[in-house]
Formats: C-alpha cells, structure tokens, sequence
C-alpha cells in the first residue's frame, strides 16, 4: 500500500482536477501560487513549537500533584476532577476549533490558543484556591484543545505533499514536550526552592514563545480542506495574507461543487467512525490516567518523588522515536489491526508489572506503558487513512477526537476515587488494565480497510 504522501498527492491531483480553472489553492497545489519558502519554514518552526506546549501543562502537573494536593488541601477524589479536567476541555472545546477556524483562520486560533496556555499556566498556581486552579488550568487546555484539532488541519493546508513526515514531525514534538515537563519539573522546582508554583508556571515562558510565529498568520483566513472560504476584503495585506487572498478566488468558485458534497456525510452512522472514536477515547483514558497518576503510584511504593517524574518522562519519550515510526508503517499496512493488538499488549503487561513490583521493575513498565502510550499517533494516523477526502479529514478528525476525549473523562476520576476509598492502588490498576481489552477491540474495528464514506 502507498504511503500517506503518495496518498495525499493522489487526493491532491483529484481534488485539483475537480475544481474550476483559475489560480489554485496553495494547499492543493505547488505551482507558481506557492507560499515563499520561507513561509513554509516559519509555519514548521511554529508547528514545532505548538507541539511542545501541548502537553507540559498536564504532565508538569502530575510529577508534582502531591505537592498541589498539600498546598491547596485537595482529596483524592478532587485530584481526580484535576486529572479529568484534560479530557473534559479537549472535548468541549475541541467541537468550536472547525467553527472558529472557518471565521477567523486556523493559524489565527492556533496562535489565540498559545496566547490562552501561557496566561492560563501563569495564572493558575498563584490564584489560591482549588475552584480558581481549576478554572485557570481550563483556560490553558482551552488553547490546547482547539491545537490539537488544527494540527492536522494546518499540516494538510500548508504542506499537503508532506502530511506524513510533518505529522511525525509535531508528534515527535509533542512527545518531547510531554517527556521534558515531566523530567524537569520536580529538579526545576529544587532549582526555585521548592515551590511548586515556581514549577508550574515556568512553562509559560515557552507556551509564550510558541505564540510569536503564529502572528504572521493572524490574517489568514484560507480555509481547511473541504471547508468554504469566509468573504475578506481585497485590501487584505501581509505575507501570509497575500498568499491566502490569491486561494479566496478559487476557493469559492470550488465551494459550489467540493463542500456540497459535506452534507451528504452523515458521519453518525459509520462503523468505523464511531469505532475510531472509542479507540481514541480509551487510549487517551490511559494516557491521562498515565500522565496525572503514574507519578504517584511510584511515590508510593517508595520511589523518590525526581525518580517518579523522570520514570514519567522515559514513559512520555518513547512517543518520540515511535511516534515518527508507527505513522509510517501504519500507512503501509492495509489494516492496522496488528499494531493496535500489540500495543495493547505492551499495555496489560505494564500494568500487570505495576500492579505486582511498581518499584522492583520501575524502569520496565515506564517502557511498556510507553510503548502502549503510543496508540495516539496511531489514531492519528488512522484518522487520514480512512476517509477519502479533505471534508472527511476535517469531519472525522473533530468527531473522532472529540467524542473520544469525552468518553476519556470519567477514567481519571475513577480512578482517584478509588484511590482512595481503596486505600491503595490495586483497583484503580485493575481498571488501567481492564480497559486495554475494549481499547484493542475498538482498535481493530476502527483499522479495517475502509472509508467512513463508504459507510455514510
């Protein structure tokens, strides 16, 4: 099977060969129209640096949970509504990203979206109080939120013959965020004394410099594959404007034929979507079950509270390397059933190991549990493999991630509760390891080798 590249640029050449003479779109096409190369590597460098932000504010957050825990005198049960308060804002806040990115262009919410995780990391641990730690952290997961829906959105407009290679690129990134924040948080706190407000709101420093690249793309308002394009005045001016000014014209001679066909995908009724999205949805109850708790369990049979964080980093850095790999080989693979059964595997292991040595083999089942973690460029990837089209991509990447991320929500709650009603952590591991199993079989019904439009 050809890879995502191959693809994409045989979705590309259909796409053009539908749409009306006239200067085509620079998403769809590399001809005189293209954005200055230099356009092109800033949008990189900002996709990068996007990327890195889109996990700090929760894993800096669980490798000093006990610490916030103390310091604003939350339960167990109220940790846990921290823990599945990710979830709860990727899920509602993900569903306005298409909207908001047809108004007012998808590089201007990514670079309002920056703006809102470095005010909102600032803010939270100097607000004093648990209900206004809360409301800050959601303003942070809100820019978080509507990135992580415009990632591949801006990927698919900007470099539509390199979708594999740069969604491996800000994968790798977002792994590396993810790793670092957990490594560095609890020796960055010693650094600053032990405070852990320090320690939290450092990150805003780099969620502020993801902010500056963006702003040259505040104008542009080109839509997302398959989406119409909004009116804009002629007088619009810039570079990035300019470029997406010469695509308005095609674009909306093409909105009578390409989006025409959106309301004919009922996307409710494909098997596959609604199998993408549960697969999605379990594999992100692990990940921020992973990311708020692993922490904690470790510290609790006895690990030291750096070792904690930095057996939470090993966990989060096997998405680099792998998240660059699995997309690749996935698109290979006509159904990737196979890949989902064996990081599922990897998974129950982990668990298994938690459950019976957390400590005796610490180093083990961060690596498997990592290994398993990287199920989410997985359902990326999967999420271009089964549709057709741009409209396809941009419906089933909302609906898919939406949905899932609000299945995800109860899992980190549960799993406080049961902490601690439990008293330890044998049921909350149990649950962790019971949920591998629908995850698998969700995995498998999503990687079948088929399109949701050929089920809408």
């Amino acid at each position: 099977m050809p890879d995502d590249e191959t693809q994409t640029q045989t979705l590309n050449r259909g796409g053009a060969a539908r749409t009306p003479a006239g200067p085509p779109p620079p998403q769809l096409s590399g001809a005189a129209e293209a954005p200055a190369p230099w356009l092109l590597r800033l949008i990189a460098v900002g996709l990068v640096l996007a990327a890195l932000n889109l996990r700090p504010a929760i894993t800096s957050l669980g490798a000093l949970l006990e610490e916030v825990r103390e310091g604003l005198h939350m339960s167990g049960s109220v940790a846990g509504v921290l823990t599945s308060v990710p979830p709860l804002c990727f899920a509602v806040f993900g569903v306005m990203a298409p909207r908001l990115a047809r108004r007012f262009g998808a590089g201007a919410v990514v670079c309002a979206g920056m703006a809102a995780i470095a005010a909102g990391l600032l803010i939270r641990p100097y607000i004093g109080s648990t209900a206004g730690f809360l409301a800050a952290s959601a303003l942070a997961l809100m820019g978080i939120a509507v990135s992580n829906i415009l990632m591949p959105v801006i990927v698919k407009r900007w470099f539509p013959d390199r979708v594999g290679t740069m969604t491996g690129l800000y994968s790798m990134a977002l792994a590396l965020g993810t790793a670092l924040a957990a490594a560095v948080a609890v020796p960055l706190t010693g650094a600053m004394g032990g405070n852990w407000q320090s320690g939290l709101a450092v990150w805003a420093g780099l969620a502020a410099l993801a902010v500056l690249p963006w702003i040259v793309l505040v104008r542009d308002r080109t839509p997302a594959p398959g989406q119409p394009a909004p009116a804009r005045s002629a007088a619009a001016s810039g570079p990035s404007a300019s470029v997406s000014g010469r695509a308005a014209g095609a674009s909306g001679q093409a909105s009578a034929s390409g989006p025409a066909e959106a309301p004919a995908l009922r996307i409710t009724r494909s098997r596959t979507a609604w199998g993408l999205a549960c697969f999605f949805g379990l594999q992100a109850t692990a990940a921020y079950i992973t990311m708020g708790w692993m922490p904690q369990i470790f510290r609790d049979a006895g690990v030291s509270a750096g070792t904690a964080g930095v057996l939470l980093a090993v966990t989060m850095a096997m998405g680099v390397p792998l998240a660059f790999v699995i997309p690749r080989v996935a698109a290979r693979l006509k159904q990737q059933g196979p890949i989902v059964v064996v990081l599922g595997l990897c998974g129950l292991i982990g668990y298994g190991g938690l459950y019976l040595a957390p400590a005796a083999g610490a180093w083990a089942w961060a690596l498997l549990l990592g290994v398993a973690n990287c199920a989410f460029p997985l359902a990326l990837t999967m999420i271009g493999m089964r549709t057709r089209t741009g409209a396809g991509v941009v419906r089933l990447s909302a609906f898919a991630q939406s949905t899932g991320y609000l299945l995800s929500i109860p899992g980190p709650l549960l799993v406080g509760v049961l902490y601690q009603h439990s008293g330890g952590w044998g049921l909350p591991i149990a649950l962790m390891a019971g949920l591998m199993i629908p995850q698998m079989v969700a995995g498998v019904l999503a990687g079948r080798d088929r399109t949701i439009e050929d089920e809408c």
